[in-house]
């Protein structure tokens, strides 16, 4: 089974895509004047914008939802991989797909924004939402929304879940089993409770998770603060080929780079625009600029902290293509959560290995949720026209499934098929938002325009020639409605 997952991946990771993602977000970098940039602070400011409604979520509570879905094992597990398979210049490269995908992730998510639909009194929108509507592909839509139900409900899961169980029976001797029947309880009693019960668990425990990791790496990196420029010069060195000891794997930091920083941040992969199409907000490029962000909070913040810790404290191991060590630092810990683990233990002994069970307990959940809701939104399109409500029961036993299963695999099973997963993504994304590039190009133009004339920005799609945007239609129909009552009882 590990030979045909292998050989899939493959195919699937072939340089074609690495030059996609990289090439995509390099032109829509340089197309919107490096927007990641130039719209940083608004970026901020946007963050905290806006409020919840009866339909939707606000823009900080679908920022959690995403980076519920964003920061998860790939920043801690991940990030070890991607150093053992592709040396510390992988680092480097998991920073360039986290620049150049922030541009990607606000295509991707303006997107969201502007072809999303009310289902059952919930915003729901994404890629399949955004390909039937703009590119009028209904058969390109159904492939996505079924891949996409296909990764996030079975395939992507178990990685988290692996990790979980290994970090709880590192820290604790706690059984596989164990871990995976508490995982079921918790997920069931998350994922019953609908879109607004899963708003709620992310952003409250996100912001925690994630603040409260990137100030114990700092703490560390602190101490330890005359070694950094030594290993900054180390990872710029591995990531060209400058290195004498890692320059034979030069192709592979950069593979390696590129696929842990799509696994861990996921711009251009399709996940993100399903959260931020449940925001409430007057004008689609709000989300997509605070989904930018998000790239920068997974990958340049939690991502570096974990990059830091094992290369400061020098326990991590690296491999030649041959298998061979490059070097080793840890020896007899498998690539994955045990190298986080093994170097906070020696920095804060007592606490270090705890602490990072209990970091990635929070990170992996998060996104495991975060999952659910994806497919669900996936299910939910598919639905939208036949409405059999057996459809989420299914989907909620099978991803509860898939957890318990995933916790007690294999990991380097867990890993191969989460991959298979990342990478059809990716592909049918990716030639999507290429595709409607305009759209999203056009909706940034506006919301710059109506901010230079000092007004708030909303958005009117029939003005910007935009077709099928059909809830911002019914939206603006209903508050002209508004305004016309309201100005004949005054008139009156």
């Amino acid at each position: 089974m590990n030979e045909i997952v292998n050989a899939i991946n493959s195919v699937i990771w072939s340089p074609a895509l690495i030059f996609l993602c990289l090439g995509v977000g390099l032109y829509f970098s340089l197309r919107t004047r490096f927007l990641q940039l130039r719209h940083l602070p608004e970026m901020i400011r946007l963050m905290f914008d806006g409020k919840s409604t009866d339909a939707g979520v606000s823009s900080f509570q679908a920022l959690a939802m995403t980076l519920a879905g964003r920061v998860g094992t790939g920043n801690i597990a991940g990030v070890a991989t991607a150093i053992t398979f592709g040396g510390p210049g992988a680092l480097f490269w998991m920073w360039m797909v986290a620049f150049l995908g922030a541009s990607s992730a606000f295509v991707e998510s303006t997107l969201g924004q502007v072809y999303k639909e009310k289902i059952n009194g919930e915003y729901r929108g994404g890629p399949a939402f955004y390909i039937e509507k703009g590119l009028g592909m209904k058969w390109y839509a159904w492939v996505f929304a079924i891949a996409t139900i296909f990764a996030c409900g079975i395939l992507l899961p178990g990685v988290q879940a692996n990790s979980i169980g290994s970090s709880l029976k590192t820290a604790f001797n706690i059984d596989p089993n164990v871990t995976a029947a508490i995982l079921a309880m918790l997920l069931g009693f998350i994922i019953f409770g609908g879109v607004k019960r899963i708003a709620h668990f992310a952003s409250a425990v996100v912001p925690f998770m994630a603040l409260g990791y990137i100030i114990v790496a700092c703490v560390i990196i602190a101490l330890n603060i005359g070694q950094l420029p030594g290993i900054l010069w180390l990872i710029i060195k591995s990531a060209f080929g400058f290195d004498a000891g890692f320059g034979a794997i030069l192709g592979l930091a950069i593979m390696w780079g590129v696929k842990r920083g799509i696994y861990s941040n996921e711009a251009g992969q399709g996940t993100a625009p399903h959260a931020s199409s449940a925001a409430a907000v007057s004008h689609p490029a709000k989300q997509g600029l605070v989904q930018a962000f998000s790239v920068y909070i997974d990958t340049l913040f939690v991502c570096s902290a974990t990059g830091f810790m094992l290369l400061i404290t020098g326990l991590y191991n690296v491999q030649g293509p041959d298998g061979a060590a490059l070097y080793t630092g840890i020896a007899g810990v498998a690539a994955g959560p045990g190298y986080v683990q093994t170097a906070m233990e020696s920095m804060m002994p007592g606490f270090g290995n705890i602490f990072v069970a209990i970091a990635l307990f929070f990170f992996a959940f998060t996104t495991i949720v975060a999952y659910y809701y994806i497919a669900e939104t996936n299910i939910a399109y598919i639905n939208r026209k036949v409405n059999h409500p057996w459809f989420m029961v299914v989907l909620k036993v099978v991803i509860i499934g898939s957890t318990v299963y995933g916790t007690v695999k294999t990991a380097d099973m867990a890993w191969g098929m989460g991959d298979i997963g990342v990478g059809l993504m990716a592909w049918l994304n990716i030639i999507a938002i290429i595709l409607l590039r305009k759209t999203a190009f056009t909706c940034l133009k506006d919301y710059e325009s109506q901010q230079a004339l000092g007004i708030e920005p909303l958005f009117d799609p029939v003005k910007l020639g935009i077709k099928n945007a059909d809830y911002w239609v019914e939206r603006k129909h209903a508050e002209e409605n508004v305004m016309t009552e309201t100005a004949q009882r005054i008139n009156t």
